[in-house]
């Protein structure tokens, strides 16, 4: 990228202005804070953490009051009988297995969504990541593009200036100028892909984000120091997030079961009540006045005979979602073996596809200079030098592609391996050393308010 400094100054000139530069560290952080979908994921977690508060109060003392005041009425008027009354009831679980497997349930839910979380978090992490390296992938494309368009703007000069002195055809001008004119619309949509970008990495973090940092040339990818694939996968079913949080909601559809085979069993509650009563008014021209205060406590047992199959309906509906959350357990279970082999062996394989990549570079270059100096000589034609073009803008944008799609891939390893956390992005932050902005001739310019 800091061969092109025009290029980039032209790409930043299409953003809002940030304060300041912005690594992938940098750029996490902001995302953490002001991503509406993590944000939405921690909200989840509270509402989900509720319902262990909630079954637990079912297994707690609940005490209630009352108050009453009364005019009595005889044929529509007035008897002279008042009365007010104040009240205080209360009722203790003694047994209900209903209220014990509830709060098991809930408590298994509480913990898969603080499981839930994490692996939100680790989300939030590749999403960023992506998002950043979209970025800087779409920067190398504009860089290259531009440089085909100048590369080929005078190659068409050139073919011009040589059809005037008869040395070459009209058709290497048509051609000269096809291409120059596609090299141009490139650039066009490499610009709007630039914005695009950074657009979306703005919907991530919520401020405008500029003058990232980027890998530099010379960037050489290693394995993580781990073992193999099946160590890889023995560390994923052991930490990873997502399927922690599946075998505790499979711990809570068991529970469900319990909750629904409780319906065939009873329950005991103590309750206790006090009242106090106060009547007054006149009768046969005498005034009175009394109070009645009374309490009672007691045990109550209630024992279920029949509900019409409902109970036993819903014990098969409990089984039946059981058994939906097993099936969704084993199916975490094979998709993680998949995803967690097939991310180690794009991981290894990126490797080679990067140097294999830097080389197809390499010779692009050198294909593209011999074919401008054979040109110059006479033993190449223009078409030559234009197909040599356009091998080197592609093998530019293949080799900008590979790289961060290796950091990208080492990430989504380490996600699925459930060891993702900001050891990580600091690593592949110290990867990142190109400063663009020290890349930049002039300031992005100023958006309009």
């Amino acid at each position: 990228m800091s061969r092109h400094p025009l290029v980039l100054a032209l790409a930043f000139a299409l953003l809002p202005v940030a304060a300041h530069a912005e690594d992938l560290l940098q750029t996490y952080e902001l995302a953490r804070s002001g991503d509406p979908q993590f944000s939405a994921a921690e909200s989840s977690r509270l509402v989900t953490r509720e319902g262990s508060v909630q079954a637990r109060a079912a297994m707690l003392p609940t005490v209630s009051g009352d108050a009453t005041l009364n005019r009595g009425l005889a044929d529509g008027t007035d008897d002279g009988t008042n009365s007010r009354g104040v009240g205080l009831t209360a009722r203790q679980m003694v047994y209900d297995h209903g209220n014990f497997t509830r709060l098991r349930s809930a408590n298994a839910l509480s913990q898969a969504a603080d499981y839930q979380l994490d692996s939100a978090s680790d989300t939030l992490i590749t999403r960023t990541s992506a998002t950043y390296f979209n970025v800087l992938v779409q920067l190398e494309t504009l860089a290259a593009a531009e440089a085909a368009e100048t590369a080929l703007k005078k190659q068409f000069d050139f073919a011009s200036k040589r059809l005037e002195v008869g040395l070459a055809p009209i058709t290497d001008v048509h051609e000269a100028r096809a291409t120059y004119d596609s090299a141009r619309a490139n650039t066009i949509l490499a610009r709007n892909a630039v914005e695009d970008a950074y657009q979306a990495l703005r919907e991530l973090t919520g401020q405008p984000v500029a003058n990232l940092r980027g890998l530099p040339e010379d960037f050489q990818p290693s394995l993580p120091e781990t073992g193999g694939a099946d160590e890889w996968v023995a560390t994923a079913v052991a930490n990873n997030p997502a399927l922690k949080a599946s075998e505790l909601q499979l711990k809570s559809a068991e529970a469900d079961v319990g909750t629904a085979r409780a319906g065939h069993y009873p329950t005991l509650y103590l309750s206790g009540s006090y009242g106090d009563t106060t009547t007054w008014g006149r009768e046969n021209g005498s005034s009175f006045d009394f109070s009645d205060g009374r309490g009672s406590i007691g045990l109550t047992l209630s024992v279920p005979i029949f509900s019409g199959g409902a109970t036993q309906s819903g014990v098969r509906q409990a089984l039946a979602r059981r058994d939906i959350a097993n099936d969704d357990l084993e199916q975490s279970k094979r998709a993680l073996d998949r995803n967690t082999r097939n991310a180690y062996q794009t991981v290894v394989a990126g490797i080679s596809e990067v140097e294999a990549r830097r080389l197809a570079l390499v010779s692009a270059r050198a294909a593209y200079d011999a074919s401008q100096v054979g040109l110059e000589v006479g033993t190449r034609t223009v078409l030559d030098v234009l197909t040599n073009q356009r091998n080197l803008f592609t093998a530019s944008q293949a080799f900008a592609q590979a790289k961060y799609n290796f950091l990208q891939n080492r990430l989504l390893l380490e996600q699925a391996a459930g060891t993702l956390d900001i050891d990580d992005v600091q690593e592949i932050n110290r990867l990142l050393t190109v400063d663009t902005e020290a890349s930049l001739q002039t300031p992005p310019a100023q958006p309009a308010q």
